[in-house]
């Protein structure tokens, strides 16, 4: 019972992130309007690090009263968080990077498709590291690809230099659930957060200076959507990912970010008077559907239980 409430705990934390980063999508658009790309996302990681900063504090002090300091110590020291931070910094940074650039070439909507493609491509990456999805969960995969379609895609599709960039975005963030797969139960995950986005920001804070003319002016016109992307869509969306990981398979973990495509589009209904067509609103349902349906216990599983 305690581990199927984690479960279902962990799988409401990835759908926040899912919610919180479908809504950041407009604030990435809309801050495209006052800085570059590298500029941008210097600025949302490097704010969601230090943000992570007075929680980290918080956690230990909290931890050392229980007398569980030591032990989480124990676990940090073990030599995989530095490493591990680094990883997935680097892999998040070339995930965004092209993710922001291609937001440059095409639509919201379409890169919002486009991202979620990772659904179909950690179960097969997965199984290069042995581990094989079962068949509920390629079903879940189609349905929500199909669901996504016809959510994000309408008239002929053309694949431009957005969406190519965008197509390299969802390798990338494939490749960056995979890695926080594999050091998240290593160690601390707001930690490993922390980590990440200062690594991120530190090549994109460099990148932006060799590539771009970052200044303050700039930085205080575009203020709203970067604290947005920096506040939460980094430093709480991307740490609800970490810690949520933790109890969700990888491949049931893309499906359940993947809800991303489905909030932007209702954000953009809702903030912007966007409204959705019958069409969008059957692929809602689908990709909603194919969420609910990975998360579904297996039938073996429940009667061990039983009969336990």
């Amino acid at each position: 019972m305690k581990q199927q409430f984690e479960s279902v705990r962990s799988g409401f934390l990835l759908l926040l992130a899912a919610f919180i980063w479908g809504i950041a999508f407009v604030a990435q658009s809309v801050g495209m309007d006052y800085m570059g790309p590298c500029t941008f996302n210097a600025s949302r990681f490097l704010i969601g690090g230090v943000v992570l900063l007075p929680v980290i504090w918080t956690k230990e002090r909290m931890e050392a009263k229980k007398g569980a300091a030591d032990a989480s110590a124990k676990k940090n020291k073990s030599g995989v968080l530095l490493p591990g931070g680094v990883c997935c910094g680097i892999a998040l940074c070339a995930a965004s990077l092209l993710q922001q650039f291609g937001i440059r070439y095409t639509s919201v909507g379409k890169a919002g498709f486009l991202t979620t493609l990772y659904i179909v491509i950690v179960p097969l990456l997965g199984i290069f590291v042995r581990r094989i999805p079962g068949v509920k969960v390629w079903c879940s995969v189609v349905v929500a690809l199909i669901g996504m379609y016809l959510l994000c895609i309408s008239g002929s599709v053309r694949i431009g230099l957005g969406d190519a960039l965008v197509i390299g975005c969802a390798l990338v963030f494939s490749i960056h659930i995979l890695v926080v797969d594999y050091f998240a139960e290593q160690v601390d995950g707001v930690k490993l957060s922390c980590l990440q986005f200062l690594t991120s920001g530190v090549i994109c804070l460099v990148l932006a200076f060799l590539t771009e003319y970052p200044s303050w002016d700039a930085l205080f016109a575009g203020i709203v959507p970067v604290l947005y992307a920096g506040v939460l869509s980094s430093g709480v969306g991307y740490t609800l990912q970490v810690v949520g990981q933790k109890k969700v398979e990888p491949t049931a973990a893309s499906l359940l970010l993947s809800m991303e495509s489905v909030f932007s589009v209702l954000a953009g209904w809702v903030i912007l008077g966007q409204k959705l067509s019958a069409r969008e609103l059957l692929g809602c349902a689908l990709v909603f559907a194919a969420v609910i349906c990975v998360q579904l216990p297996d039938k073996k599983k429940t009667k061990q239980v039983e009969t336990a």
